[in-house]
Formats: C-alpha cells, structure tokens, sequence
C-alpha cells in the first residue's frame, strides 16, 4: 500500500518509519519541500515530495500538521482518499479555537469539513511517537496495547485497523467521527497505555462534561 504523510516532524516520521517497516511504500513531504527533508530516504526508507505530491501519491494519507496549519492541507488531490487525522488541539500552539473549548466539534470534524471529499479517520493522536515506535507487540500478545480510532466510513476504518496491527497494536474502533472527543488531548484515555478491554471502559465512561485536563 502507498501511504502519503503531509508533515514530517515527529508524528510523520515516526509513522513513516513503522510503515516502512511493514512493507508500505512511504512518502514523506512538508511545506518547506523536499530538499528539507533530504536525509529522509536513507534514514527511513521513504520517498519525499511535495505536500501536493503526497497527497496524490497515498492510498491513504496522513495528515500530521499542526492544527493551526489543517487549513493549508489541499483537498482537491485528497478526495475520495482514506486521510487519517492525527492532530490535537494545544491552544498554546493553535491559539484558541472557540468551537472546540466549548466542545462543540472535534479536530477531526474541522478537518473533515475542510476535505468534504475525502474519507476521515481519527488515529495516532492519543499515544506519544516514542511509544508508538517501542510499544508494538505482536497479535495476541498479552501486554499488547490498544489504540482508538473513529471515523463515519467503514470501509476506511478497516484500511487504518489494518495499519494499528501492522504497527503492533490493537485498534478499538471509538465509533463515528464525532466520537473522537473521547481520546483527544487531557482525556482519560489520552497517551495512557491500556489493553483493549480497559480502553473501552475508559471511553465508555469519558465525559464529554468534564473538562480535559491540561
């Protein structure tokens, strides 16, 4: 499978490499360009392009930048795509987003309205790069962690499953694209290591009330 990442810091990389790993052909771009990111095809094993180049070339693509730059994302090449959505939201970062400090949508709903043609995954947000690179067990392992996901489409949450376990993890599927507000940044399930029986109690018994913490 192609797999294109829009971003190439520690998010985009991290995911290149375990997708390079389990045999994906990998393209790597970010908005300075290719020769940015010269030393990523020894390092890695990707490919690099440009962010239009990526977008075109994944069969799935991921976006992994920050959420204040979602907007620059290019929905023309990305539609009909499978786009996973990786980010949180730091208001430190981002600066304050009303309709998400209020609640009122998630990072994942932004991104999908700003690519109405592609088909949104929320995955990869609630667990650090340094774990997802170390953390990977095979199927059935006892200690093997599980990941949340969600997404309207169910077809393109089997593509992302099938990736989570190429990774060494488990997937839990969180339900539809709304949803994602269970495992976004501050809640309980966020970058904790849990098994998939765990997780799905933790977002079962996440409150979207309650503020996340900081």
């Amino acid at each position: 499978m192609k797999i294109g990442v829009i971003g190439a810091g520690f998010v985009g990389r991290a995911i290149g490499r375990l997708a390079v790993a389990a045999g994906h052909q990998v393209m790597l771009s970010n908005s300075r360009g290719p020769r940015s990111l010269f030393s990523l095809p020894s390092a890695i094993g990707c490919e690099i392009g440009t962010v239009e180049q990526a977008a075109g070339f994944g069969d799935i693509v991921v976006v992994a930048v920050p959420l204040s730059a979602y907007s620059a994302v290019p929905a023309a090449p990305l539609a009909g795509k499978v786009v996973i959505d990786t980010n949180n939201y730091y208001p430190e970062r981002d600066g304050g987003i009303e309709a998400l400090d209020r609640g009122a949508t998630t990072t994942s709903e932004m991104l999908a309205r700003h690519l109405p043609g592609s088909r949104i995954v929320k995955a990869f947000n609630a667990i650090t790069m340094t774990d997802l690179e170390r953390d990977g067990r095979p199927a059935g392992a006892p200690d093997r962690r599980a990941l949340p996901l969600a997404g309207d489409d169910a077809s393109a949450k089997a593509l992302v499953v099938g990736l989570v376990d190429a990774f060494g993890f488990d997937a839990l599927d969180a339900g539809v694209l709304s949803e994602g507000w269970r495992f976004e940044r501050g809640r309980p399930a966020y970058c904790v290591p849990l098994n998939a029986a765990n997780l799905a109690r933790t977002l079962a018994g996440t409150s979207r009330q309650a503020a996340p913490a900081a």
